[in-house]
């Protein structure tokens, strides 16, 4: 307000502040109370006169003013952000999810951080405990978790993020006393059990699964599905090596497997495709054939497996629209999740016999 008594109306030209832009800067150029401002600016429900509005938002255009999340997560109780929890970003399949997510957060104005956990629990918990210092309104389990002996404490940690008014969604049953506890479920065992039953129903009789530490539960549902259908058909599972979830590590179980030996004729079901890529890199390096000597599966449809030669059979996963289930199950409240099928994909790593 000018000394006259008459608002003065900003123009676009940039200003230049010897400190950033603060939202007393913004009310002070606008010409408006320091509360009007912050209704404008920090997202409040009352309402505020139009002509105040667009105001209020030229002035912290040409101040180049940005809203302090650290003092709005302060005065709301959370931040406008939502915490995701991948185990390995160069994998494809948390990129895909990632993805999911940022859609839904760039439809609602929000932003998303990603953190690592490397599937290690205490590296999980201590990530948890730091991000309910930043009080994120949602957090996103999407790497698949082993039951651990620091469960508990696990638990604990996901229980005081929501006691303080965050939101937790995990891929896969969450177990706690809480029903109303959220999660984005992917039938990966009734997807690999079907990929099973295809493969026997292609003639393949002797199969080697490469698996993740038995109580991962992502990689025991998948092995347990693809071992029911595939013995449903008339085949067996005869070895299990275990790896990670990493492509050298695949490489790594299958030329352990290849040094015991791999009869012609074997199928190598591997828990994702990276794992599967990985197999195939170790065949091909042994002076095996891909396909007519030793067949190989996998499980995900990350876009590299239908780009390899011989392209690969794997069970497809919608995993853009499992981020984006995952994103709107912490921000609506009557969430349901929308089924999320999976598909057998048949390509030439797996020839009939």
């Amino acid at each position: 307000m000018t000394q006259d008594g008459i608002a003065r109306t900003p123009d676009a030209s940039p200003r230049t502040l010897p400190h950033a832009a603060t939202l007393h800067d913004v009310a002070r150029e606008a010409g408006v109370s320091l509360a009007t401002a912050s209704r404008v600016l920090n997202g409040s429900e009352r309402k505020v006169a139009e002509a105040f509005r667009e105001r209020v938002e030229r002035a912290a255009e040409a101040l180049g003013y940005t809203p302090n999340v650290s003092a709005q997560a302060t005065a709301r109780g959370r931040s406008p952000v939502i915490a995701l929890l991948v185990a390995d970003i160069a994998d494809p399949y948390f990129g895909q999810i990632a993805a999911g997510v940022a859609r839904g957060a760039d439809e609602r104005g929000l932003v998303v951080t990603i953190a690592i956990t490397e599937r290690d629990p205490e590296r999980e918990n201590r990530i948890v405990r730091a991000l309910r210092g930043q009080r994120p309104m949602g957090l996103i389990l999407a790497a698949s978790r082993a039951e651990h002996p620091d469960g508990a404490e696990a638990g604990s940690e996901l229980e005081a993020f929501e006691r303080f008014g965050g939101r937790v969604v995990a891929f896969g049953e969450r177990h706690g006393d809480d029903g109303a506890e959220r999660s984005v479920v992917i039938d990966n065992a009734g997807g690999a059990e079907e990929l099973g039953r295809r493969m026997a129903a292609l003639g393949y009789r002797t199969a080697i699964g490469i698996a993740a530490a038995a109580g991962v539960r992502t990689s025991d549902d998948r092995l347990d599905g693809f071992t029911r259908g595939f013995a449903s058909g008339g085949g067996r599972v005869e070895r299990i090596v275990r790896a990670d979830f990493r492509r050298e590590s695949g490489a790594a179980a299958m030329a352990g497997a290849l040094a015991e030996g791999v009869e012609p004729g074997t199928l190598v079901f591997g828990m994702s495709d990276v794992v599967a890529l990985g197999a195939i890199s170790a065949i091909r390096a042994a002076g095996r054939e891909v396909g007519s000597d030793i067949a190989v599966c996998g499980f995900d449809d990350v876009p590299a497996s239908s780009d390899v030669t011989p392209s690969l059979t794997t069970v497809r996963i919608p995993l853009n629209d499992a981020g984006y289930q995952a994103f709107r199950a912490i921000v609506d409240e009557d969430w349901q999740q929308d089924p999320l099928p999976v598909e057998v994909v048949v390509r030439d790593s797996t020839p009939g016999r």
